[in-house]
């Protein structure tokens, strides 16, 4: 356990993390405190470095300097201590083709060193909670985009991590699918862990998230609770326009586009 008294309290906890490809500056000195048993947003705009940002504090990408903490576990220098408590929903899902939904699930379960009986509970009360009992004997080949984002939410979440990492978590999902995630995240959080999830959805982060930050070029816009980033603004969306500097885009030109019907 780390001794650095500024992340007490903080799910994750970064520190001057910066990463940099060729003369792009994907995430700069990102300093960022997450408050545990927080349901914490991560937006900003294409390109504003929230995936570089996961992948870095998740131990998937190397960051150029600065560290980062999972419940005070150094990522880099206690990286079995801090994954082991979280779970990650990374973007572009990669799974294990060939096997079924209840393989996949006791392969990683087994894999985390998890005792094979409390493995196949927990992984058969995951796939009910998560509307996927029918499709738990099946491959996760022949699963739609929905099913692949809850079963590996399951995986995410069977072995009972402190914190929960998720990448654009209901991207290209059906409304049905949507709603279960959400219902078992909302759960999640009520019983104690921490969700940090990227989006580009201002509503759904109105609607779930305490806590916000706002990235922008690799920095951060703004950080704080729901009601602090939102301001005096008429939503969080109208807030997120004017923090990345985007009020007034669409607007003007396009004159050729008004309706002739002369």
């Amino acid at each position: 356990m780390d001794a650095d008294p500024t992340i007490a309290g903080t799910a994750l906890a970064t520190r001057g993390l910066h990463k940099q490809f060729g003369d792009v500056v994907a995430v700069d000195r990102l300093t960022l405190d997450v408050p545990a048993g927080s349901f914490f947003g991560l937006v900003g705009p294409n390109g504003a470095g929230k995936t570089t940002t996961l992948s870095m504090v998740t131990g998937l990408l190397r960051p150029d300097a600065g560290s980062a903490y999972i419940a005070g576990h150094d990522i880099w220098q206690d990286p079995v201590g801090a994954k082991a408590r979280m779970g990650v929903l990374p973007d572009g899902l990669r799974l294990f083709e060939r096997l079924s939904g209840i393989e996949l699930l006791t392969y990683l379960g087994r894999f985390r060193g998890m005792p094979l009986d409390e493995v196949r509970s927990r992984a058969t009360e995951l796939l009910r909670v998560l509307d996927l009992t029918d499709a738990g004997d099946k491959l996760v080949a022949d699963y739609s985009t929905g099913m692949r984002k809850k079963v590996t939410l399951a995986a995410a979440l069977l072995h009972s991590p402190q914190v929960l990492l998720l990448d654009e978590p209901l991207e290209a999902v059906d409304p049905v699918s949507a709603r279960v995630i959400r219902t078992v995240l909302t759960r999640y959080t009520a019983g104690g862990g921490t969700v940090i999830f990227s989006s580009h959805v201002m509503a759904l982060v109105e609607e779930l998230c305490s806590h916000v930050a706002v990235m922008a070029h690799g920095r951060l816009a703004a950080v704080g609770t729901l009601a602090e980033v939102r301001g005096a603004a008429a939503s969080l969306d109208d807030a997120f326009m004017h923090l990345v500097g985007a009020d007034d885009r669409g607007a003007g030109g396009l004159e050729w586009l008004r309706s002739s019907s002369a």
